[in-house]
């Protein structure tokens, strides 16, 4: 049984940063694509940044120079670390293993397992 459990949200002004976490188990992450969504309230769930089993990284162009994502293999965790916040940043975050190498990895439906979302809150 895969589990995604994210942690770090929390509560920050606008400019400041916030290091996400998220903890896999039941599943190496090594061989798999591995990726950070996020839904605003009323909104439908968006990509923010995904990192494949390579390493190679790739962001949305929201978040691009401001949020870090990487990955520690042996700690079986991936990162998400964020600076710059802003307001419209406001989300709950989620964590997702893709599973399978198919269809794009910026894409929430081709990804098998999800996290119940940490929230952030970006205050102005």
């Amino acid at each position: 049984q895969v589990q995604l459990v994210e942690s770090g949200g929390g509560l920050v002004q606008a400019g400041g940063s916030l290091s996400l976490s998220c903890a896999a188990s039941g599943r190496s992450i090594s061989g798999n694509t591995m990726g950070w969504f996020r839904q605003a309230p009323g909104k439908e769930r968006e990509f923010v940044a995904t990192t494949r089993a390579s390493g190679s990284t790739y962001y949305a162009d929201s978040v691009k120079g401001r949020f870090t994502i990487s990955r520690d293999n042996a700690k079986n965790t991936v990162y998400l670390q964020m600076n710059s916040l802003k307001p419209e940043d406001t989300a709950v975050y989620f964590c997702a293993l893709k599973g399978f190498d198919i269809g794009p990895a910026s894409a929430a439906a081709h990804y098998s397992y999800w996290g119940r979302g940490t929230q952030v809150t970006v205050s102005s």
